[in-house]
């Protein structure tokens, strides 16, 4: 069975560590946050200048002058601390950020990834996606592996204007855990109750896979 959005934010939240700084994008990227693991501290970090983010607020708990630099609203954990873009974007490209969780429409089997604009279409913007993805060492996209059309997300190369080239390290799909390698993209884990099979038709991208590729766990 296919993850939905909190299955994905879930298991990316397995991939922070103690001590983390944590800039988290919009959409499924923010949910990360409501399943930080209670043995470890992390900060969250948006670039509109928000440092100590916390959960996702639930529906009628949101506070409309508290957002993201997605427009998202969010809320903040006791000692959080609120500064202007630059001192904030300074963080970024000081590479004082361990760790960047990114939405993307795009990414291929070459790390690169397209998460920012569609030709002719209104997006709602992309934050500060081109510095994170310039001083981030560590990106992991969190993602739907296919569009609405059934087509895949994960691709031999994007068709979409690039926002990276070569940054992204790992994603996390709903149908998989996937690494990015030079040589291409590789099969780590995969959703509960999904098969090889079912994530080899939904990648067009060059998928390496060896072994038994193990279930997710939750």
């Amino acid at each position: 069975m296919a993850l939905d959005k909190i299955g994905i934010a879930k298991r990316i939240a397995q991939e922070l560590r103690d001590g983390y700084y944590v800039n988290l994008g919009i959409g499924i990227p923010t949910l990360v946050a409501n399943y930080v693991p209670e043995e470890i501290n992390v900060e969250f970090q948006s670039e509109n200048g928000v440092l100590g983010m916390g959960p996702f607020p639930f529906e009628g708990e949101e506070d409309a002058d508290l957002i993201n630099a997605g427009k998202q609203t969010i809320t903040t954990l006791d000692g959080a601390v609120f500064f202007d873009s630059a001192a904030s974007f300074a963080m970024i490209r000081g590479k004082h950020v361990q760790l960047t969780v990114l939405g993307a429409m795009e990414v291929s089997e070459k790390g690169d990834i397209a998460n920012w604009k569609i030709p002719g279409k209104m997006v709602k913007g992309m934050g500060g996606a081109m510095d994170l993805v310039a001083s981030a060492d560590n990106i992991i996209v969190a993602m739907m592996h296919t569009n609405k059309k059934n087509e895949s997300k994960l691709l031999k190369k994007c068709s979409l204007p690039l926002t990276g080239v070569g940054c992204v390290k790992k994603i996390v799909t709903d149908l998989a855990v996937i690494e990015v390698t030079d040589n291409g993209f590789k099969l780590i884990e995969r959703a509960p109750g999904v098969t090889v099979k079912d994530i080899q038709n939904a990648t067009e991208g060059k998928l390496i896979i060896t072994g038994d590729i193990p279930e997710m766990i939750l």
